[in-house]
């Protein structure tokens, strides 16, 4: 027998700040974080009928030795999030070098930051939130596919536990968007242009 479904469904989100970003920027084109992930969580909680519990942000910032606008945007961004009283997790970008061969022949090398230990972090987070019976419902704003074998752990503790737990992954949708697929294993929510529209943060943090 299946474990009852809560009538009362405790969630907490999980944002991976990099990924939502990029998705935002290839579904509606916009092209910084302009996101209020508090104001997202929120409608979309509603939407579902959840009860929201706590918000968790995680991002790779950059150094500001390495890039001062990136690094001051992000410092401001995360400041006021935190006064909202959202949970945070950053870490420094690490940069390699990467070359490209371009059209004439010629090749050229350029510096990329990249994330480590983010969706390390994440996958963590959930798993220890679902063991410690912290929420009913796991929602992911991120298409990151290694995700998927939290999924499977987040069943596992469900079963160990013989309770309800869901796990949805939210991502923007729209005609442009050339990835439509959530992670695997769990719920999908398409956040459309509307939703995420009423969800823009008022405040540019790209201002110095």
């Amino acid at each position: 027998m299946s474990p009852p479904e809560p009538k009362l469904k405790r969630t907490i989100v999980f944002i991976d700040g990099q990924n939502l970003h990029y998705a935002v920027k290839n579904a509606f084109g916009y092209a910084y974080p302009n996101y209020d992930v508090k104001l997202l969580s929120e409608k979309i909680c509603l939407d579902q009928g959840w009860k929201l519990e706590q918000i968790r942000f995680y991002t790779g910032t950059p150094d500001i030795h390495d890039d001062a606008f990136w690094h001051n945007f992000w410092t401001r961004k995360l400041a006021v999030m935190g006064q909202k009283g959202i949970a945070i997790f950053s870490r420094k970008l690490r940069y390699r070098n990467q070359t490209v061969k371009l059209p004439n022949g010629q090749t050229y090398t350029f510096l990329v930051g990249q994330e480590k230990g983010v969706d390390v972090r994440i996958a963590l987070d959930i798993i220890r939130l679902a063991r410690e019976n912290t929420y009913d419902v796991c929602l992911v704003l991120s298409q990151d596919q290694d995700l998927s074998e939290v999924a499977d752990e987040v069943r596992i503790t469900a079963e160990e536990q013989k309770r309800w737990i869901k796990m949805a992954s939210a991502f923007p949708a729209s005609p442009t968007s050339k990835n439509t697929r959530g992670i695997n294993k769990t719920d999908w929510i398409k956040i459309d242009r509307k939703l995420y529209d009423s969800c823009i943060d008022p405040n540019d943090y790209r201002v110095s």
